[in-house]
């Protein structure tokens, strides 16, 4: 390899992100002092730059721009140029990302922001091309242009910059005015599904008609939903608006046929061409999501495609260690003689490249029918390519097939005379196939770098498939991946979180010389899983530590004067603004997932001033909720759980008995969005005994694993049938 022209302070980072910015012509910092001082010290602007390594536009700019000479000259001249993982750094993201919203009405990433000497914004954007075209000003020209701005006009940028941190700071406040209540749950709820189902695509599924997202917090929304409502016309629709979205996803390009998991997002209203990078977050959502899916319908469809998920992400996105990688990027190279990189080249095909691969004719169809044949008619695979060019700006994928499934399997097995079984072998086979040609090709850049809050994600997507698709070997999986959270990403001493640990070299894990500390989404999505993987383990060590994480929170990050939880802690000079984030999207937001949190962990630990404190989320964010919930149904969904106050299911029994094991198997084969389970063993000295005295109280009758429906501290007669059971979780 050649030696590098120019290398900058980020060589020292771990982030894979900054690291691939480490040789760009621009003298990058990362955030932190050193940079905010020479600014300080120089009089200088600085230019803050945000991505993350798997953004396709990321790229794009640092091809054009920050790989350019001249431009890097310009930037080193006249501004401290910084760059940021937003991965890693959510917090300061967030601020800027607040400013570039209000400022310029939209936003996204690379993110590119002017701020002053003291880090007040005010000028910002997103990707900015390299020169002047006919509708956009070039990235040198807004260099020379701000450079100019701040000789002549220093005064009036400064006082502009103090302005737009007041605006910022009344427009991000969210807290209770006066004796604010919860929000009646009934209202919200039915304000969510209407507007769910006005945005609804009734052919394609979905809630939007192009780009279309995966948002498990809809569809969660919707099955929680479902099951309030059972009886009514609404229910029916809310079940059936969920279950054809899933369906939609798993037939589209979006999925991944070939390699297992979900890509980004799909660019059109069919779920067909894609973004290509596949994200951990989605998948640790979307296997929990699809496991619902089976635990409601019964239908093994879905169970095939959490399958399909944890196949791919224990296969690609799994440290030896335990933890779980961030993300695989969408550009590649097409061949290992390529000189660049295009987006999909790893999981795109041309027709004549499957007939090569698949030539063995069918024995028993109706006409000379190839493999090949049959499988490029069932994924919709044209000779002159199947991507639209409204679909490829960039010609990217001209000529080349993004495999969607366009018709029944018994569809497709009438086409060619064949019986729908011998078809799924056949299909089966074509994959596998493909799969290995698929493996000689260059692979996109992995980001592995290992982040709490995903890898909580993914925990609860490995744990609550475990149990509902009764398969140990995931909730092993959920088990491994805590212990590692606890060895790589906890600082017992302080009892606090990490946010970030890193593949090193010889595949050991790191951490950076000053570890980032984590964030509120870090604790949320962690104490989540830990909660999935006590109801699928019942290994309580994983209760005890959540519960000791809950505190930690409190202490972090609560407002005690307007309620709900600040997204970072209290004390970094560097953070402008300490905000609540909104909005629920492609994660739900860290507030909207802690009520449930609360209330569950109310339930483990008989601690009231945990209802109290989901209460008070639910009343800070109350406007909202009743205006516009469609933007946070996971605290639409959490109202109701909090209205409906949450079930108590304890199974009395000896965990090794196969009783109790059978009862288990049934409490976790039916979808109840406001149940918590525990599993009382005896034991008095444990845990959950020292927690809730009131289980001592509860026996097994005649000796049998018996089962009792709590709430609030009073329990319901024993019951020791499983179709007695089954009838209390499901009223």
């Amino acid at each position: 390899p050649r030696v590098p022209r120019y290398t900058n302070r980020l060589i020292n980072e771990k982030s894979p992100y900054l690291l691939q910015h480490a040789h760009n012509p621009v003298d990058w910092y990362p955030w932190g002092q050193e940079a905010f001082d020479k600014a300080k010290k120089e009089n200088k602007l600085i230019f803050l730059s945000v991505g993350y390594s798997t953004c396709h536009w990321c790229h794009v700019m640092e091809e054009e721009s920050f790989k350019n000479k001249e431009i890097g000259e310009i930037m080193n001249k006249n501004f401290v140029c910084i760059k940021v993982d937003r991965e890693e750094r959510p917090d300061v993201d967030k601020v800027y990302m607040t400013f570039v919203q209000a400022t310029s009405g939209g936003g996204g990433w690379p993110m590119s922001v002017w701020l002053t000497p003291d880090l007040k914004p005010f000028v910002g954007g997103t990707y900015f091309p390299p020169e002047d075209g006919v509708h956009r000003v070039g990235f040198r020209t807004v260099l020379l242009r701000i450079a100019e701005q701040w000789k002549e006009n220093k005064d009036a940028l400064l006082k502009k910059s103090q302005k737009i941190l007041e605006a910022l700071l009344l427009s991000s406040e969210i807290c209770v005015r006066g004796q604010e209540s919860p929000p009646p749950s009934k209202e919200v709820m039915a304000t969510c599904f209407q507007q769910l189902s006005n945005s609804y695509d009734e052919d394609y599924g979905g809630f939007s008609k192009s780009p279309k997202f995966p948002t498990p917090v809809n569809l969660n929304f919707l099955f929680t939903y479902w099951a309030l409502h059972r009886t009514t016309p609404e229910g029916a629709q809310a079940l059936r608006m969920a279950l054809h979205t899933l369906k939609m996803m798993a037939h589209g390009g979006i999925h991944d046929h070939i390699g297992q998991g979900f890509h980004r997002y799909s660019t059109d209203q069919h779920w067909h061409v894609p973004h290509f990078e596949k994200m951990l977050y989605d998948q640790g959502q979307l296997a929990a999501t699809y496991s619902r899916a089976f635990q409601i319908s019964g239908d093994e469809f879905f169970a095939d495609v959490a399958q399909d998920i944890l196949l791919y992400v224990s296969r690609d996105l799994s440290d030896q260690a335990g933890g779980f990688y961030s993300a695989e990027d969408a550009d590649s190279y097409p061949t290992t003689a390529s000189g660049e990189k295009r987006e999909g080249a790893f999981c795109v095909w041309e027709a004549e490249e499957i007939r090569a691969l698949l030539p063995d004719p069918v024995e028993g169809s109706t006409e000379a029918t190839t493999l090949g044949d049959v499988f490029i008619h069932h994924y919709g695979v044209k000779e002159t390519g199947n991507v639209s060019p409204m679909q490829d700006p960039h010609q990217e994928l001209k000529g080349k097939n993004v495999l969607i499934v366009r018709c029944s399997a018994e569809l497709t097995a009438a086409r060619f005379g064949l019986e729908p079984g011998r078809l799924g072998a056949l299909l089966r086979e074509g994959r596998r196939r493909l799969s290995t040609a698929r493996a000689q090709r260059p692979r996109p850049h992995l980001d592995t770098k290992m982040l709490a809050a995903w890898n909580g994600l993914m925990i609860s997507g490995f744990a609550q498939a475990g149990a509902a698709l009764a398969e140990p070997e995931y909730v092993s999986r959920a088990v491994q991946a805590a212990a590692f959270l606890r060895r790589h990403l906890f600082d017992p001493a302080s009892g606090r979180l990490l946010r970030s640990c890193y593949r090193g070299k010889d595949n050991t894990v790191e951490q950076s010389p000053v570890p980032i500390q984590g964030f509120l989404e870090d604790y949320v999505f962690v104490i989540q899983a830990l909660f999935d993987l006590y109801e699928a383990s019942l290994e309580q060590d994983w209760l005890e530590w959540a519960l000791q994480l809950q505190h930690m929170q409190d202490k972090l990050f609560w407002d005690p004067k307007g309620f709900a939880y600040f997204s970072s802690e209290a004390g970094d000079p560097s953070l402008l603004l300490r905000l609540k984030d909104d909005q629920d999207g492609a994660e739900p937001t860290a507030n909207s997932v802690t009520v449930t949190n609360l209330l569950r962990a109310a339930c483990y630990s008989g601690r009231t001033e945990w209802v109290e404190k989901a209460r008070q989320i639910l009343a800070a964010f109350s406007e909202r909720l009743q205006k516009i919930p469609i933007t946070l149904p996971e605290m639409a969904r959490a109202t109701a759980v909090f209205h409906h106050t949450l079930k108590q299911v304890v199974i009395c029994g000896d965990p090794q008995g196969e009783d109790t094991k059978e009862m288990l198997r049934c409490v976790h084969s039916v979808f109840s969005p406001n149940k918590v389970l525990m599993l009382a063993d005896g034991d008095s000295a444990g845990f959950l005994y020292r927690q809730l005295p009131f289980l001592a109280s509860l026996e097994r009758k005649d000796g049998k694993a018996t089962a009792y429906l709590c709430s609030n501290f009073a329990c319901s007669l024993p019951v020791t049938s499983l179709q007695e059971l089954r009838g209390m979780l499901c009223p």
